[in-house]
């Protein structure tokens, strides 16, 4: 038995056998052509009278997407039917045999070709969008990786363990999955959204480098690069520090890129949280571009532009991106439509002036003097046919609404190579941020080291993030390890002492006895081949995922639950 794509000149004269999927089928009078496809590839078959009037009777039944195994004899193509673009173009088979294993109704998805189809009756048919090249050449990257991830770690001594996926809910950020026990009814375990507690016990246990292709789940709203139930690059070890994980991790994304025909650079840069925010908008900047933010609030307080000022009296900022070249690039109609876009964002408004030979063309303007105007145009290093964009408001609103207008304009004016690959560290994370009501939340997780003593707003964590081209691949931290920091970090986030040991007392509990200094990251698997592979979503590099709405359409998942199953469990739904 081999393998379509196996089948070579190498081959010729050869009789053999294989079976899978018919691609194709033409009818060219006495010669039937059909196009075999299995996994590895496809490969010509041709049915004549002369291979045997049964098997040729046979040959005319085929359709798209029977399963049929056969045997022949391996010809060469006639120079004018060789095939260059398909690895098995030079030669076929001349079948001898044929047997139909089974029929298939008319597929209501194109296999044989990459018509676009709707998304909803791809997820309906996954068993047949799955046999499509595209689909398939993903997952077959998927795979590579998570065995290239194997070796690599295996050979620095890492042991692969698995974790629980049946655990107690610990705020880590989103909304748990709960599931309800029967055998302790009115009590619920939780799937993990990520394995950290568990990890940090293994290096507390001694199991000084540990790694796992982890199942996390969080109950949260969906993206094109988010689904309820995802796959990390779980990598936890002991006695090592922030520098030496990102190394690792550079090494292991060295291993894996080449998998994709890619290159990971022997240097990437790393940008402080703080600049990442302040000069890109984003904690996960895009750096295939330039388009940076500058501020210039200073400049703007001393204007009569009303907006301005108020903004900058009440402590907001206004910042602005210079778009090279833009004029004649940028209509009115798209700077209108900008404005709308940043208004998603909680941007009031976005502002423009674009620089003319002789003039300045905006609606601002008028509100400027000259020189303030030249101090503008000079800090953001403006020129000739550049079109600079401003947004005023609190520093958040500002900061995501033009880190999100930079990527659209980069975008829509073409202003890098969507084939670039860009990455970067962001490294000093802050460890708290302020929710709505002024308290003190973890910025990752309750478990990042401070690097500091420090315990406020301002306290800066050894947190760090690798982003590829504006999306976080991955991010992790050096841990806390010693149970009276961890007890110091719980009591500012609000969380009593015995509310930490209701909820955390076998994590303290553990630290009482030995607890190595450790750290880690986690990959995002999914996000990783996504991007390797040039796929739209992550929905594209799962064999079977959810809508935007968490539902599987294949199975009609989530179902409702038998009243049997709910009496058992001891519930009853309202």
């Amino acid at each position: 038995m081999r393998n379509c794509a196996s089948l070579g000149t190498q081959d010729l004269g050869s009789v053999v056998e294989v079976r899978g999927w018919v691609n194709r089928r033409r009818d060219h009078g006495g010669v039937i052509f059909v196009d075999l496809r299995d996994r590895s590839g496809i490969v010509q078959v041709t049915f004549s009278q002369s291979g045997g009037p049964a098997v040729h009777k046979l040959a005319d039944e085929l359709r798209s997407e029977f399963v049929i195994s056969l045997s022949g004899l391996v010809i060469a193509r006639t120079p004018e039917n060789v095939n260059p673009e398909m690895p098995t173009g030079e030669i076929e088979i001349a079948a001898q045999e044929l047997t139909i294993l089974n029929t298939a109704k008319t597929p209501p998805i194109s296999i044989a070709d990459e018509q676009e189809v709707d998304e909803a009756v791809r997820l309906r048919y996954r068993c047949l969008d799955l046999r499509r090249e595209k689909l398939k050449n993903n997952l077959i990257l998927r795979s590579e990786i998570t065995r290239k991830t194997r070796e690599y770690l295996h050979a620095l001594d890492f042991l692969e363990i698995e974790t629980p996926l049946l655990t107690r809910s610990t705020p880590e950020g989103a909304r748990d999955y709960l599931v309800p026990s029967r055998v302790k009814q009115g009590r619920f375990y939780a799937l993990p959204q990520s394995p950290q507690l568990f990890k940090q016990l293994l290096m507390v246990s001694g199991y000084e480098k540990y790694f796992q292709i982890a199942k996390c789940f969080r109950d949260e709203d969906l993206r094109a690069d988010r689904q309820p139930e995802f796959t990390q690059i779980d990598i936890e070890l002991s006695f090592a520090g922030e520098k030496a994980i990102r190394e690792l991790t550079n090494g292991l994304l060295k291993q894996l890129l080449p998998l994709a025909g890619r290159e990971y650079p022997d240097a990437v840069p790393e940008i402080a949280y703080a600049d990442a925010i302040n000069y890109y908008g984003s904690d996960a900047p895009d750096l295939r571009f330039d388009l940076k933010l500058t501020d210039i609030s200073e400049i703007a307080a001393q204007s009569e532009l009303k907006v301005f000022k108020e903004v900058v009296d009440r402590g907001g900022i206004v910042k602005a991106i210079n778009v090279k070249k833009a004029d004649g690039r940028l209509s009115r109609s798209a700077l209108e439509a900008y404005k709308e876009f940043v208004g998603k964002f909680g941007a009031k408004g976005l502002a423009w002036i674009t620089i003319r030979e002789n003039e300045l063309n905006s609606p601002i303007a008028k509100f400027f003097t000259q020189a303030q105007l030249e101090a503008v145009i000079k800090k953001t290093g403006g020129e000739v046919g550049d079109i600079l964009l401003f947004v005023a408001d609190k520093k958040k609103i500002v900061h995501e609404a033009l880190g999100k207008l930079r990527c659209a304009v980069a975008r829509d004016l073409r202003l890098y190579d969507p084939a670039d690959f860009q990455f970067c560290w962001v490294v000093k994370f802050p460890l708290f941020e302020k929710n709505a009501e002024g308290r003190l939340t973890s910025a990752h997780h309750p478990f990042t080291q401070p690097l500091d003593d420090r315990l406020d707003e301002n306290t800066l964590s050894a947190a760090y993030d690798i982003v590829l081209n504006g999306v976080e691949l991955g991010g992790g931290s050096l841990r806390i390890y010693r149970a009276d920091e961890q007890q110091k970090v719980f009591a500012a986030l609000g969380i009593a002492p015995a509310e930490a040991g209701e909820k955390f007392g076998f994590l303290l509990d553990a630290f009482q006895y030995g607890a190595p200094p450790h750290g880690g990251i986690a990959l995002g698997l999914d996000r990783l081949v996504m991007l390797l592979s040039g796929a739209e979503s992550i929905r594209d590099v799962i064999a079977f995922p959810k809508t935007k709405s968490a539902e599987c359409l294949l199975t009609e998942a989530p179902a409702p639950a038998a009243p049997e199953q709910l009496q058992e469990l001891g519930l009853k739904l309202s």
